[in-house]
Formats: structure tokens, C-alpha cells, sequence
């Protein structure tokens, strides 16, 4: 792939237009606001000069319900040999590519499954995609040359390719994906007029369950709005489930003991349903999960602390898993949990406590 046009160039456009220039690629950038275009370009993302000529592949980076209209412009224009788009949704987008005429066989659809609660170029980086799954939702002709310029895109961004069927893939990011956008976002709608005494007691578990709740909310009601019906469903069946979990605590404060020891046992049939789904969520390399423990670091907010701390784990011939942060409130210090694999608990312990760190 010698060149390519980005059309688009938010987080994913500009991250993707990164990840091609540094590998030789020379991009050709665009974007309704141009201001967005040429920061993008100042990044080293490419440039924003048109192409002389066709180039190798358009990627299209735009809201889902834009890809059908900005596809057929761009096939009227001979911009490109080969199209595709990177919209979170794929059902839509794909109906719209059939009712404007485009041509399929140049054109296939695609989504990587990477992002961030930022947007926009400045938010973008080469390696967005390194190691994650990128969708592939073919047409039913896409010709092979089409698919080919795909996978060689994916290859270059670093990223895992996946063939799906455009229904089945948003089905699957309804449920992965956009309804956790929206638990996310409800619970932390409750911590907006809560009383700051009660905020100030947040910690890593709350952090984690709202961290995508920082997203662009116009970004979302783009992407909601193009799989509404099914993210609904979804919806349909958690609220269900909440009621159950609602009239369990009901019922756990009832005075009679039957009523409470019914409420408890709903309630505990839903939190063992979180434990089962939970196992379910791949592990590392997209292995099976599994189950690692934690070392407690007590670590001083001083630069270079924590790089200290990951250059004694390696000379203890410690492989890192995770690694978790909690910081104390009004104090300069923070307890760093490192997860391990079981068996190197010892020897990570004894190295770091010789080292005179201090173990909680």
C-alpha cells in the first residue's frame, strides 16, 4: 500500500493515518473541518494536499450515518482503487451503500475494536490498535483485491483481523461495547448532585465501572442512534434483571426471615451471574482467563517511582500482568497492585522487600 486518503479525522481517522505514515504510507487527509485536518497533518499523520491520482485505498472515518453518502461521493470522484470504513456500526451503513448505488465490489466495511474516552486528532496515537481485533464485514461480491487492501490496512495498524456478518457484528458490540456506554454513564449520573463528602470516598471500583463515561456525548448518540433497536433489547433484559435485583433488597429488609432469606438468594443469583460472565471475557493474548495475583506496593508520588518499581519486578524475572492504582486521598503516596502469576508471588515479595519496598 503505497498511498491512502482518510476521510475523517477524529480519534480512529488520524490514529490509523499515523499508524500507515510511519510505515511508509503517504497519506492524504480530509475532514469537513479543515481545522481538524491540518492539526492531524501537523501531527505527522500526513498531509493535506490532494492526491495526484487514484490512490490505494480510501479509508473512510466518518458517523455511521454519513459512510454511505461519503462512499458514493468518493466512487463518483475515482478517488480511490478499493473503500472502507471504519463507523462502529455496520448494518446501517451497509444498507446505505445499497440504496445509493455504490459500487461493492471495491467497497468493504470494517471496524477496530480500539478507542478512548477522548476524541479528535490531538486524542490519536499510532500504536491505538496494536494487538486488538479489527472487524471485517465484506459485501456479498466484494472482490478479493478489496479484502486483500483490508488486511494489508489491518497489518500495518498492528491490529488482529476478524471476518463477521455486519448483522451479527453489531449484535456483538451492542452487547460488548454501546450498552456498557450506557451502564456507565448511569452510574455515574447518580455521583453529578451527590453530596461531596460521599464523592470524596470514590475508589479504583467506581473509577473503573465510570471510565468510559468520560466519552463525547454527541460522538455516542451517533453510534446509539445506528443500533438503537438492538442495544434496546439489551437494555430490555438488564432492566429486568435490576427489578429482580430491586425487589431482593426489598425483601431483605423484610421482618419475616423467609421473605429475607428469598431476597438474599436473588440477589446472590445475580451477583454469581456477573462471576460466570466475567470468566467469560478473554484473557491475555485473547487466551482463556486467567486468574493472577496481586502484590500490594505502598509507592511516594515522586518522578520515577513506579518505572523503579517495574525495573525491580524485571530483575526479579517477573513478568507484570496488570498493574491497578489506587491514590490516597490528601496524601503524596498511592498503593500500586501488581498482578502476578501465582507461582512468582514469592520471589516477586522477597526481591521487592529486600529492595526495601514497603508491602501492604
Amino acid at each position: 500500500m503505497r498511498t491512502a486518503v482518510v476521510i475523517g479525522t477524529g480519534l480512529i481517522g488520524t490514529s490509523a493515518a499515523l499508524a500507515l505514515t510511519e510505515r511508509g504510507t503517504t497519506v492524504h487527509l480530509r475532514d469537513a473541518d479543515h481545522d481538524a485536518a491540518r492539526t492531524a497533518a501537523s501531527l505527522g499523520a500526513g498531509t493535506v494536499e490532494p492526491p495526484e491520482g487514484m490512490v490505494d485505498l480510501a479509508i473512510i472515518a466518518v458517523p455511521p450515518a454519513r459512510v454511505g453518502q461519503v462512499l458514493a461521493d468518493a466512487q463518483r470522484e475515482g478517488l480511490a482503487r478499493h473503500y472502507t470504513d471504519v463507523a462502529s456500526v455496520k448494518a446501517g451503513p451497509r444498507q446505505d451503500v445499497l440504496e445509493l448505488g455504490c459500487d461493492t465490489r471495491s467497497y468493504i466495511g470494517s471496524h477496530p475494536m480500539a478507542g478512548a474516552e477522548r476524541n479528535g486528532p490531538l486524542a490519536a496515537r499510532a500504536d491505538l490498535f496494536d494487538g486488538r481485533t479489527w472487524v471485517l464485514t465484506p459485501m456479498p461480491d466484494t472482490d478479493t483485491e478489496t479484502l486483500n487492501a483490508a488486511l494489508e490496512l489491518v497489518a500495518l495498524c498492528g491490529a488482529v483481523p476478524v471476518v463477521m456478518d455486519a448483522a451479527a457484528h453489531d449484535r456483538a458490540v451492542a452487547l460488548v461495547s454501546h450498552t456498557p456506554q450506557l451502564l456507565a454513564s448511569l452510574v455515574a449520573a447518580r455521583l453529578e448532585h451527590a453530596p461531596d463528602n460521599a464523592v470524596r470516598l470514590a475508589g479504583p471500583g467506581i473509577r473503573d465501572t465510570t471510565r468510559i463515561a468520560a466519552s463525547d456525548p454527541r460522538l455516542w448518540v451517533d453510534i446509539l442512534s445506528a443500533n438503537a433497536g438492538v442495544v434496546a433489547d439489551i437494555l430490555e433484559e438488564v432492566a429486568a434483571d435490576l427489578g429482580g435485583a430491586v425487589s431482593g433488597l426489598r425483601a431483605m429488609e423484610a421482618a419475616d426471615a423467609a421473605k429475607r432469606g428469598e431476597g438474599a438468594a436473588a440477589v446472590a443469583d445475580v451477583l454469581r451471574r456477573g462471576n460466570v460472565g466475567r470468566a467469560r471475557i478473554p484473557g491475555k493474548h485473547g487466551a482463556p482467563p486467567t486468574r493472577y495475583e496481586d502484590v500490594a506496593v505502598l509507592i511516594g508520588d515522586q518522578p520515577g517511582e513506579l518505572a523503579r518499581l517495574f525495573a525491580e519486578a524485571g530483575r526479579a524475572g517477573v513478568n507484570i500482568e496488570d498493574v491497578t492504582i489506587e491514590h490516597s486521598t490528601g496524601q503524596q503516596a498511592g498503593l500500586v497492585k501488581l498482578a502476578v502469576a501465582p507461582g512468582a508471588v514469592p520471589t516477586l515479595t522477597a526481591a521487592l522487600r529486600e529492595r526495601g519496598w514497603s508491602l501492604r
